[in-house]
């Protein structure tokens, strides 16, 4: 018998985006640690929470879901992440309460007694019907996120949906904020909440309007739109960096050739897991644009500042009392603003000075090159400058976090110092350039 936990879903759903169905079974089995039994059982079950958040099951009942990302690309993002989201946000028996309380509202403003009456009416017969006290929360919770408003300031309180905005927006106007939902959503972090606009915004024009078409007018979609997996951590992570807590997690290094392992509780099943038990403080979360990876900067008592990929990072938890006092906590502050003022991204190596040139484009064109390194050359400076090219000057640490920006100028960049990146830079081109010789 295995204990599982949400963790298991976020890397199954993982390994699906990247290998686009590739794998096998039992390959996709070894990879996360499991049996070829838990995997199926696992199948079976984002099949069936596909079902509940869609109301309607895929077109083939028996296709899998890295056929579905393989060739359904455009609508990877959602629903077939973001239903995770959906289906672990609430239980059935909330989502069924919350439902019935905002169809009544939407109609008239009700009290907390008359919606009691109204749950009790039309609550399905197999869920426990809620009390006064349950509905209060309810309504509690929900005017908390604004999606409910008072409808007066006489009590009993008369509670209404909070929906004047979309009611007073034009067709033109809702269309434009929908497009403009699904821009940020794929081009901000996090994302979670703009994907869930966007949904209910695209939920609301289809039923208001007669010609819904017009939201397919375009598509944006951003590459590593697995990233946000990792975001179901990371308000958690928030959380414990605002107060101060330790965290324990087990952590699966991406050198590592598994990234998830089953909690066995029957000793006739328990295996050596190939994580590592880790408990730290967490100081810092960044983000790394360039490949969609979202890292933990914390600190621990024997190895100091330590980093960590949050999509290794499986059965986070920590004490309610297992806090760190001010004074210590601002110290690790401290001394990581220090080891990474001159870091691109995380890296806390020896600090170097890369120096680069980049030509301009042709005579009368955009100079393009120019305004992305400025835009994009973080605390870099550009030192000297002609009508065909100009240099760049950056001190960072280490080369292996800004050599992938350089690479993607292509021969519009050439590295001058350090001496060992420009030989790394000129053998990795060699390579590129035998990749396209005649055969």
């Amino acid at each position: 018998m295995a204990k599982e936990s949400f963790d298991k879903e976020i890397q199954f759903l993982r390994m699906l985006v990247l290998t686009s169905g590739a794998y096998s079974r039992q390959q996709f089995a070894d990879r996360l640690g499991i049996s070829v039994h838990t995997y199926d059982k696992t199948l079976k079950r984002l099949k069936d929470i596909v079902a509940t958040t869609q109301q309607a099951l895929p077109e083939e009942q028996g296709k899998q879901l890295g056929d579905m990302l393989r060739y359904s690309y455009i609508d990877a993002a959602d629903p077939m992440l973001l239903f995770l989201f959906r289906a672990k946000s609430i239980k059935e028996t909330e989502s069924e309460r919350l439902s019935l309380l905002l169809a009544a509202m939407d109609a008239e403003p009700l009290t907390a007694g008359e919606l009691l009456d109204f749950c009790c009416t039309h609550m399905p017969e197999e869920l426990s019907l809620p009390d006064e006290k349950t509905i209060r929360n309810d309504l509690k919770y929900l005017e908390q996120v604004g999606v409910i408003r008072k409808a007066g300031a006489v009590r009993p309180y008369r509670y209404a949906v909070n929906n004047e905005l979309l009611q007073s927006l034009t067709d033109e106007e809702l269309l434009d904020l929908h497009d403009f939902a699904h821009v940020m959503a794929n081009t901000r972090v996090p994302s979670i909440q703009g994907y869930l606009l966007q949904d209910g915004l695209k939920k609301h024009i289809a039923r208001t309007m007669e010609n819904s078409e017009a939201l397919d007018a375009f598509v944006y979609k951003y590459h590593y739109y697995s990233r946000i997996l990792d975001e179901a951590h990371l308000f958690s992570l928030l959380h414990a960096i605002q107060n101060r807590r330790k965290i324990s997690f087990l952590y699966f290094s991406p050198k590592k050739p598994a990234s998830y392992a089953s909690k066995n509780t029957n000793p006739l099943f328990e295996r050596d897991t190939a994580g590592q038990q880790v408990t730290t403080i967490p100081l810092q979360i960044v983000y790394d644009h360039q490949y969609g990876r979202w890292y933990l900067l914390g600190h621990q008592a024997r190895f100091g500042l330590k980093k960590f990929r949050i999509e290794g990072m499986t059965e986070i938890a920590w004490e309610d009392g297992d806090t760190v006092d001010e004074a210590p906590f601002q110290e690790m502050m401290s001394e990581l603003e220090l080891r990474t003022r001159y870091s691109w991204l995380i890296d806390t190596g020896r600090t170097v000075t890369v120096r680069a040139r980049f030509f301009n484009p042709g005579p009368g064109a955009p100079n393009f090159i120019k305004d992305r390194v400025l835009r994009q050359g973080q605390w870099g400076v550009i030192t000297e400058e002609n009508e065909n090219s100009f240099i760049y000057e950056i001190k960072v640490n280490g080369t292996i976090e800004i050599k992938p920006w350089i690479r993607s100028f292509g021969s519009s960049c050439e590295v001058l110092e350090p001496l060992h990146l420009r030989k790394e830079m000129i053998q990795e081109w060699k390579e590129l350039q035998r990749c396209y010789e005649p055969v």
